[in-house]
């Protein structure tokens, strides 16, 4: 199996040597990297420069957006297989080859998706109805630890500034036949709980710039749950349930960012909307106790680091 690694890069001349590194060590060596410059004004294309490997690619473009830098990259790779890696994560040295195994030994699945690490806590694959949870929520924490079918890639929307990875998940799994809430096959998985993917959390990232504004997110639920496949899968009443069950979801997202900001008032308000459009118990305890935890007890809710790995 080709695999081609498509890597948008803006301003990571601190990190991406360390990505490109992860990549090379590859225990399968069949790949070919494309590092997209999307208009960096640090030394990001210089470092992509020093590396002299035949399989990595330099392009360079003005600044048009992650979105932009993708469809560049994945429009000049010729491979089987793709897999969207960013200029600050890094790759387990086993991870293509693991994907490229779990992909080849379900000929119906579209893409394969591994554990992946961030933050010292390790993410297992989803499983499930991938489709029906991703309309609430993105399951994926990048495009680093999926590997997709040349054939099922489809462009990223250049008019989302955020969430658009989102967006194309869920295009990705409501594209499988056949079109029906039970489909499972748009994803397989690797099992084991060893991550093939490392995310380095940054407090200059544009997800910790961009996840504490709700205006970062109107675009991207308008986006998705106005894609008219969906009224061929669901009810009118379903769907209404579903973007409920996801404004929800932004809710509790941003009021989380918020207080791992340490912007506590503003977080709790809006932890506090999320479950007044959908309650649950456990994020009930969660909002009742927070004010009593210390900030290394909480969790998802600890506060960021700067720069952290």
């Amino acid at each position: 199996m080709r695999i081609g690694i498509v890597t948008p890069a803006f301003n990571v001349a601190p990190y991406i040597g360390d990505t490109i590194r992860s990549v090379l060590g590859q225990t399968l060596p069949n790949w070919t990297m494309v590092a997209v410059d999307d208009g960096s004004t640090d030394d990001t294309a210089s470092v992509v420069r020093g590396f002299r490997d035949p399989r990595l690619r330099l392009i360079s473009q003005n600044n048009a957006g992650v979105s932009a830098a993708r469809n560049r990259g994945a429009a000049a790779l010729d491979c089987d297989a793709m897999l969207f890696l960013d200029g600050d994560d890094r790759l387990a040295p086993f991870a293509l080859d693991s994907l490229a195994r779990a992909l080849s030994a379900a000929p119906d699945a579209r893409a394969a998706v591994g554990a992946y690490e961030r933050g010292g806590r390790v993410y297992p694959p989803p499983t499930g109805n991938l489709l029906e949870r991703l309309l609430v929520r993105n399951l994926f924490v990048n495009g680093g630890h999926v590997l997709i079918r040349r054939d099922a890639v489809q462009p990223f929307r250049a008019d989302l500034r955020y969430g658009e990875d989102w967006e194309f998940w869920v295009r990705l799994a409501s594209a499988a036949p056949p079109p029906s809430p039970a489909m499972t096959a748009s994803f397989t998985t690797i099992a084991g709980p060893r991550p093939i993917l490392h995310v380095r959390e940054r407090s200059s990232g544009a997800y910790l710039r961009m996840s504490t504004d709700p205006a970062s997110f109107t675009a991207c639920l308008d986006a998705i749950h106005d894609n008219p496949v969906l009224a061929t899968i669901y009810t009118p009443e379903r769907r209404a349930a579903l973007r409920r069950h996801a404004a929800a979801e932004v809710q509790w997202t941003i009021g989380r960012e918020l207080i791992r900001h340490r912007r506590y008032r503003a977080g709790i308000m809006r932890l506090s909307r999320s479950l007044a459009l959908a309650p649950t118990l456990r994020r009930t305890a969660v909002l009742a106790a927070i004010a009593l935890l210390p900030p290394r007890w909480r969790g998802p809710l600890y506060p960021y680091a700067e720069d952290s790995e």
